[in-house]
């Protein structure tokens, strides 16, 4: 198995005291999270686990006044404070809430110095600690790869040095008192002491420690900790479990930790490098900027951390809940109107399909409840998820126009689509794709009304986030967004039908003739809905989702290329004042599309540079204050990290309905270098590798997983590579490339 490990200039490297829990060395394990940083008197693992939450609904989402037909009664009626009490005051309350799980909180002594190292290609973290008029201090820790344990190193014995185990701040509730109805900021995030259970079980020995901490009769949770002394080192094992482990949870924990702690490293350690040696067997890529290639390495990375099958998908923080004894940033729950969708945009064509299957097992498990809540809120049938919501689909509430509005679940249903795209797997397609997606557009289509042109509307309109939560939200109807998602998936619901000749196609193909066309101005720019324009920089680019992510408009058409060259001009006009990060990975994203990659560079790197602590996390805000937006807040979520690999991977390879380009929007720096890509998933199961060099293509490898005909755009820059292993037919600029499953073909020069 061949690996392609980030290099060691791909790792994080800091050379002095880590103050904060957003710039930590990150671990994770896809369940379990850990973040390392703190002074020598205070040096932490604050630890997280994806599951951990208090799930208690808010009262206003069980009233039987929180309805869709309510909500858009109210919108027609411009009842703002009444929108407001309703359907926004519910996410005002700490619950429900992602928790943190604990900390393990460590006294060296005093320090002179503290360096510290992340090793990317085996998840390993490394830190030295100097003292005075005493030998550095080694820390060594991963969380392992599959057994689900966190393991800390230290050289010098455990009665040197001191440490405890913290659990989370909540307030002990008195006898009868019940959660908390406290009005907290989202954002801003208020104190844990407002969240009230029962009090914690606690164990503390010199060598084992652990606390149960009750959340819900139904659930609890704890953190297990045992420690070992050995040949003048202390080798400590922790593990945070909880209820969902099984009957006998905390007995497992502890075992668990007891014999991890006595186990000899070297075989332990062996099994967690062989599972991140095959996620790096994926993938890979070498670029003349090293910034660009390290932070494609770190953003696989936190990925592969944080988001791993047989596990729960990464909300906004993923596995690593802040340590500040606040809530997370909007409770860390889950955003289904941008931030998971762009979360799990990037896997595909990185190659990292069983990571990226955890949101898709977690859609398909969730539709239980999306047909409940397409039933209780919107009074119709087919299924729809809140668009804010936490890890059981429960609705959180927030301004109603964005978070609680049908289409996003169509954008969900684009995670089925792609996957199937990138895979060509028909089963896939027939059980899961084709159903979630036709159950989803029979949600939105039972709830749109037909007007006296004879086309469908819906009652109320929005587009993410534009005016807020002002009247002005609500848009004439249909807004591009809702329109955008609507007619995107009745084409692919066409399509479908198409391939598994299901006898549904014409039933589609009616439902799209009868839907509006998207608003365009008198200057070709896409609209926020038919009578309005983007007057003002806005960082949801809603208005634009026909171009990017759900690909309506193709270059290859003159007039979506107008139309795309023209909004993406508007864009530039309004500016970046009120962008936040994903906004410029957006920006990448359309810049590529239009196989601009200077612009796509341009914005990457202004990303990465201004809206990225230093260990890599995304933090939202120009917390720099740089000048590129006004917002310099730092909460912490991770789409915009996933959107930005994306960005550079659309930038290496356009792969789109089998027609493929290479390179086709690189920077002009980086024209006469070499840059390259291994194994990039470019649809129905085909991987692909190139090479460019000295101005031209040199190499391009393809490796089927099934037999098919892939389109190769722009032969004149290839028409001086030799073909080996594959047919083609030349037509003009194009050639079509027919292949054979399991046959490798390539495309080389005679002495290459």
């Amino acid at each position: 198995m061949k690996s392609y490990l980030p290099s060691a200039y791909c790792n994080l490297s800091f050379q002095k005291e880590i103050t904060s829990w957003d710039e930590a060395l990150p671990l994770g394990n896809g369940e379990t999270g850990c973040l390392i940083w703190g002074g020598s008197r205070a040096f932490r693992f604050s630890l997280d686990r994806g599951d951990i939450w208090d799930k208690t609904p808010s009262k206003e989402v069980q009233a039987e006044d929180f309805t869709y037909s309510n909500l858009v009664g109210l919108a027609k009626e411009r009842k703002t404070d009444e929108i407001r009490r309703k359907f926004d005051a519910p996410y005002n309350h700490p619950t429900p809430t992602k928790l943190p799980a604990g900390k393990l909180i460590f006294d060296f002594g005093d320090s002179t110095a503290i360096r510290s190292e992340l090793s990317l290609a085996d998840a390993l973290a490394k830190v030295e600690i100097d003292r005075p008029g005493k030998f550095p201090l080694r820390i060594e820790s991963y969380l392992h790869a599959t057994e689900k344990v966190g393991i800390i190193r230290i050289s010098a014995p455990l009665s040197t040095f001191s440490f405890k185990l913290e659990n989370p701040a909540f307030r002990v509730r008195k006898e009868g008192e019940t959660q908390s109805d406290a009005v907290v900021n989202s954002v801003n995030t208020s104190s844990l002491e407002l969240l009230c259970y029962d009090a914690p079980i606690l164990s503390d020995t010199p060598a084992e420690k652990f606390f149960v901490q009750p959340i819900a009769p139904d659930f609890s949770y704890g953190v297990f900790v045992s420690a070992r002394e050995r040949d003048g080192e202390t080798r400590i094992a922790y593990r945070v479990a909880a209820s969902a482990d099984g009957e006998h949870w905390q007995e497992d924990a502890l075992s668990l930790v007891r014999r991890c702690s006595e186990l000899e490293d070297e075989a332990l350690f062996a099994g967690h490098r062989q599972w991140w040696d095959g996620f790096w067997s994926k993938s890979g890529l070498s670029l003349p900027d090293k910034r660009f290639e390290k932070n494609w390495y770190l953003t696989n990375y936190l990925f592969g951390s944080c988001s791993r099958k047989g596990c729960y998908p990464m909300p906004l923080q993923g596995v690593w809940t802040a340590d500040n004894g606040a809530l997370p940033p909007w409770k860390g729950d889950y955003h289904h109107d941008l931030n998971t969708q762009m979360s799990y945009t990037h896997y595909m064509k990185a190659n990292h399909l069983e990571e990226g299957e955890s949101f898709l097992d977690f859609l398909w498990s969730t539709v239980p409840q999306a047909r409940a809540f397409a039933r209780s809120f919107f009074g119709v049938g087919g299924l729809c998820l809140p668009a804010v919501m936490a890890i059981d689909g429960t609705p959180l509430g927030g301004w109603p126009m964005y978070t609680l509005v049908p289409t996003n679940q169509l954008w969900l249903c684009q995670m089925f689509e792609r996957h199937y795209r990138a895979t060509g797997d028909v089963d896939f397609l027939r059980e899961r794709v084709y159903p979630y997606t036709a159950e989803s557009t029979q949600c939105v289509l039972e709830l749109m009304e037909t007007h006296e042109d004879g086309l469908l509307y819906l009652p109320a309109s929005s587009s993410p986030e534009i005016h807020d939560d002002r009247a002005e939200s609500w848009l004439t109807p249909n807004s591009n967004y809702d329109l955008s998602l609507i007619r995107y998936a009745v084409t692919q619901l066409i399509d479908f039908s198409r391939i598994l000749q299901n006898g549904e196609e014409e039933k589609w193909q009616a439902v799209l003739a009868r839907l509006p066309q998207l608003a365009v101005n008198e200057h070709s720019v896409l609209m926020l809905s038919p009578d309005e324009s983007l007057q003002e920089s806005h960082r949801h680019f809603a208005h634009a989702m026909a171009i990017h992510p759900l690909r309506l408009m193709d270059m290859e058409d003159e007039r979506s290329r107008q139309i795309i060259n023209a909004t993406v001009h508007n864009l530039e006009v309004l500016g970046t004042g009120l962008w936040v990060g994903f906004s410029f990975t957006w920006m990448a994203e359309l810049y590529a599309v239009q196989g601009n990659g200077n612009g796509a560079a341009y914005q990457l790197e202004v990303f990465w540079r201004n809206c990225c602590s230093q260990n890599g996390f995304h933090l939202n805000g120009d917390y720099k204050n740089r000048g590129t937006s006004q917002f310099h807040y730092r909460p912490f979520t991770l789409e915009s990290n996933m959107c930005a690999a994306d960005a550079l991977q659309e930038m290496l390879l356009y792969a789109e309905n089998g027609t493929l380009k290479f390179f086709p929007a690189i920077p002009e720096e980086w024209e006469q270098e070499d840059v390259s890509f291994t194994d990039f998933l470019a649809g129905n199961g085909l991987l692909v590798s190139a090479k460019r060099s000295g101005g031209k293509v040199v190499s391009v490898t393809f490796k089927p997983g099934k037999d098919g005909v892939v389109t190769l755009k722009g032969w004149s820059a290839l028409s001086h590579l030799g073909c080996t292993g594959g047919s083609l037919t030349l037509q003009g600029d194009t050639a079509l490339l027919t292949l054979k499953a399991g046959e490798v073909c390539t495309l080389c020069e005679a002495d290459a």
